[in-house]
């Protein structure tokens, strides 16, 4: 376990996730495939040629749960209870086959469950694509989650 528990998490703290992964044109396939999306963007490089972007997109639900996973180990893991939402998604530009992405949390808020066992920690990640020393942020959005309080915490 390399998670956070709710005490140790504090309004305010950035975390720059270390993890990042460069998505290839067969992540954005295998994404496709289990979900059952069949948009042309994503995969026809003729069609997605013709559009604004000119190149095929990564899905944008695919980059929200690359981001959540770029941040697992370093606020979650082990110490969550359960992801409660995924507020404000916003892509505010678009990733592409071969961007490599990293990302970035800062905690906006906690406050104890009611039950005294728990905490609530609501997290904001930027996941972001790096490319000529410039980033890019592709996605972001608030996560809010059910923590552990640390078992010496309890009362």
């Amino acid at each position: 376990m390399t998670g956070l528990h709710y005490e140790e998490f504090e309004v305010g703290e950035a975390i720059d996730h270390e993890k990042c992964r460069t998505v290839s044109e067969s992540d954005n396939q295998h994404f496709r495939d289990m979900t059952t999306n069949r948009q042309s963007l994503r995969l026809d490089a003729e069609a997605a040629g013709d559009t604004q972007f000119g190149e095929r997109l990564v899905n944008g639900l695919y980059t929200v749960s690359l981001a959540v996973g770029l941040t697992v180990s370093d606020t979650t893991d082990g110490t969550v209870v359960a992801d409660l939402s995924y507020d404000d998604v916003e892509h505010p530009a678009p990733a592409f086959h071969g961007d490599t992405i990293g990302a970035r949390s800062a905690v906006t808020d906690e406050r104890e469950t009611s039950d005294g066992e728990h905490g609530v920690v609501t997290v904001h990640v930027e996941a972001y694509r790096v490319a000529d020393g410039e980033e890019t942020v592709v996605c972001e959005f608030d996560r809010p989650v059910l923590s552990l309080k640390r078992p010496d915490a309890e009362t």
